[in-house]
């Protein structure tokens, strides 16, 4: 008896067979998935009295049937995958159980859609049917077959090498996440199996909608077919496919059986797949995480060829594995590039991490080179004041007198070392505020030939000594003399540079300033002929706390600082320096410094030197200190001023305005000081009078000085020369 179209399957077995096939049954309903019911003649009765198996659910809709057959023990057993003919059956049990729960639910789930393991629970069933009505029966003879559906162990066979190649394809991509590997292989064995004469796999191109792209892997029977590999096909070919790429992303397979005959009204793609022998074409998708990646494209080239539905299923099927894998692939590669980042970050933390120690062990060699320089530096002149003024406390208390001239001498070595002390100690203060960005410019306006005499003037002592000649070289028109900038810093960046000139100088030698304009900025040039500096050691001029000769015997003094500090000055006007030396001949710093902006309210240059008035006038002194005042008073009165010192501030206005003296000076650490300057600004009789306080720290702005009515202020510990610079600048205003 031959099987209709609704059954797959008509098979006569004996009663032993099919109670095996029962009992499985039932435990291949327990192996699916989701909703599902299981039904038998135990359950509901048939109107035709035959055995039956239903089982339906999302994984597997299966019907089995058993009619017994006349005078023996034997069955003829139908298998049905078809929804209509089970439902049909449905229909059938109805009659006799119209509103039976499970008939109901029947229905509902073959209304569902199924799952992707179908054809998986059928090779199931149809594979044990197999294996059981060929094993002997229970009687021990063989079954007696009458009939078995050919085609349909035809269809399974194919079905079960096909499952073993998909099987094969896949163990072999997971074998490899290199996606050059994966698509060598799965074009290879896919051609195999489909037995065509090329298979390719056509790559669009990323970032780009426009649908262009590349062949990037191809498999071919042999070599007389021409090879297709990296060919770029044109878009004008694919232009009046409406919608292709869409199609494809959304699960297309395209089939097609003669290209002359689908192709026939595009010239351009026709003519196209002539060229290239193709004359059948089997089209699957790529869809990677639901993004149209690529097409694996079969082609017939000898001959014409139907697709089977089997084999546009399993290029399908190798689409959407290869499809799994390339994404595997590429979250593989984003894996090992984000591995690779993270050990180059490793590396390069890792340098960062030497470098930062080797800078701290130089920053420690360089400190500790420091400590020992400025040890150095500091203990010799104190040596030489503390040791001359005890000798003269000596001879003073045995009545041992020395000589005038061996007591000026003292004492000047006295001053001369503590001059020197504090030159030391201002740089540091100097540095130390300038490096913490608190220093601020104090903008005024000034001579320029005014500034370059003054400095020469303070080193000319010291250069007559060693026999230096000093040279000034002025390059500017009378009318440019004036100009912006901090005065004070710009003429310590000038003594700085002069009195390393002179130091580094041997006798007879000399040092020349110059002086130029160039547009806006004003150029200082210092230049020697001294010893001139190693090309190698140039870089670490202007590092702080450096010295180029580091050793404890080294011949010239400092701290290490000068140039540091002259540099940080430079850059907060800013402008540049630049070195040239020559060793054994000499060196030359050029200063480049643009015109400040003016202050808003900026008094007047006279024709005279801003910084000396022939005129004495009246200051007032408020000091709490009397060794402060007693200084300040010396001095002012060896400078032939009128001195008068006041020590209370609460009740100095009333005193000061009856004086109305040309300069206040205030410490800055009386009571009440910026109430009392405010008030001698506000008084008609004292508002003229420039403000002078003395201050500890550097740490003071121009714009606070003038919201309090400060004129100007002086660090402490007070600098005689620069003293009078102040007194007479403020007198000069």
């Amino acid at each position: 008896m031959n099987a209709s179209p609704a059954y797959v399957c008509c098979q006569v077995l004996s009663s032993t067979h099919l109670e095996q096939i029962r009992s499985w049954w039932g435990q291949l309903a327990i192996q699916v998935t989701g909703p599902r019911i299981s039904l038998s003649e135990r359950d509901i009765p048939p109107q035709t009295g035959e055995i039956y198996q239903l089982l339906l659910s999302t994984d597997l809709q299966a019907l089995l049937l058993a009619s017994p057959q006349a005078h023996n023990f034997e069955y003829e057993v139908r298998i049905s995958f078809e929804a209509n003919t089970i439902k049909n059956f449905l229909q059938g049990l109805a009659v006799k159980s119209l509103h039976h729960p499970k008939i109901e639910q029947g229905y509902q789930i073959l209304n569902l859609p199924l799952s992707t393991n179908v054809s998986s629970f059928q090779n199931k069933i149809l594979v044990k049917i197999l294996s059981i009505i060929s094993s002997p029966s229970a009687e021990g003879g063989c079954p007696r077959i009458f009939s078995v559906c050919q085609p349909v162990e035809a269809a399974l066979s194919q079905q079960i090498e096909e499952e073993r190649l998909l099987n094969q394809v896949i163990t072999q991509m997971r074998q490899s996440l290199e996606l050059p590997v994966i698509l060598e292989t799965v074009v290879r064995e896919a051609r195999e199996f489909l037995q065509v004469d090329r298979l390719l796999i056509y790559q669009f191109f990323p970032g780009t909608g426009e649908g262009k792209g590349k062949i990037t892997s191809e498999s071919r029977i042999s070599d007389q077919i021409n090879s297709v590999l990296n060919l770029t096909p044109e878009d004008d070919c694919f232009s009046y496919i409406p919608q292709y790429k869409e199609k494809y992303r959304q699960g297309l397979i395209l089939a097609v059986d003669d290209v002359d005959v689908n192709y026939s009204s595009s010239f351009c793609l026709s003519e196209f797949l002539r060229q290239h022998q193709v004359r059948s074409k089997l089209i699957a998708p790529i869809v990677v995480q639901e993004e149209l990646w690529g097409l694996l494209i079969a082609h017939q080239c000898g001959e014409k060829r139907r697709w089977l539905p089997q084999e546009k299923k399993f290029l399908g099927q190798i689409g959407e594995h290869l499809a799994i894998a390339i994404y595997q692939a590429q979250l593989y590669s984003q894996v090992q590039e984000q591995k690779d980042i993270f050990e180059r970050r490793v590396i390069e933390r890792t340098q960062e991490l030497q470098d930062t120690l080797m800078a701290a062990e130089a920053a420690n060699l360089c400190k500790s080179e420091f400590l020992n320089n400025m040890s150095h530096e500091l203990l010799t002149p104190l040596t030489c004041i503390i040791g001359l003024s005890s000798t003269l406390q000596k001879c003073s208390a045995a009545s041992n007198f020395l000589p005038p001239d061996k007591q000026k001498h003292y004492l000047q070595v006295i001053q001369d070392n503590g001059n020197k002390l504090l030159e030391l100690i201002n740089d540091l203060l100097n540095f130390s505020q300038v490096s913490a960005g608190k220093a601020v410019l104090d903008i005024k306006q000034f001579s320029l030939k005014y500034l370059c005499n003054h400095v020469l003037e303070i080193i000319k002592f010291e250069a007559e000594i060693k026999e230096i000649n000093l040279i000034l070289e002025i390059k500017i028109a009378e009318k440019d003399y004036y100009f912006y900038a901090d005065y004070d810093r710009v003429q310590q960046i000038l003594l700085y540079l002069l009195k390393n000139a002179l130091k580094f100088t041997p006798e007879q030698g000399a040092v020349t300033l110059r002086l130029w304009k160039e547009g806006s900025q004003v150029i200082f040039q210092v230049e020697d002929t001294g010893i001139g500096i190693p090309a190698q050691k140039i870089p670490l001029l202007f590092e702080k706390f450096t010295q180029l000769d580091g050793s404890r015997k080294r011949r010239y003094g400092g701290m290490g600082l000068g140039l540091a500090l002259t540099k940080q000055l430079v850059e907060l006007h800013r402008g540049t320096i630049e070195v040239e030396s020559c060793l054994d001949k000499g060196s030359i710093f050029t200063v480049r410094l643009p015109q400040q902006k003016p202050p808003k309210s900026q008094p007047q240059p006279s024709d005279h030197n801003p910084h000396f008035n022939h005129h004495h006038p009246t200051i007032v002194l408020i000091e709490s200190d009397e060794e402060i005042a007693n200084l300040i008073c010396e001095l002012l009165m060896v400078a032939r001023y009128q001195v008068i010192w006041l020590i209370d501030s609460v009740s100095a206005i009333k005193k000061i305005e009856i004086v109305q003296p040309s300069i206040i000076i205030v410490d800055r650490k009386m009571p009440d000081i910026y109430h009392l300057c405010h008030l001698l600004k506000k008084s008609s009789q004292t508002q003229a009078s420039k403000v002078l306080i003395l201050n500890d720290t550097p740490e003071i702005s121009v714009n606070f000085l003038g919201r309090h009515g400060i004129d100007d202020y002086l660090l402490k510990p007070i600098q005689p020369s620069l003293l009078l610079e102040k007194i007479r600048y403020l007198t000069a205003l």
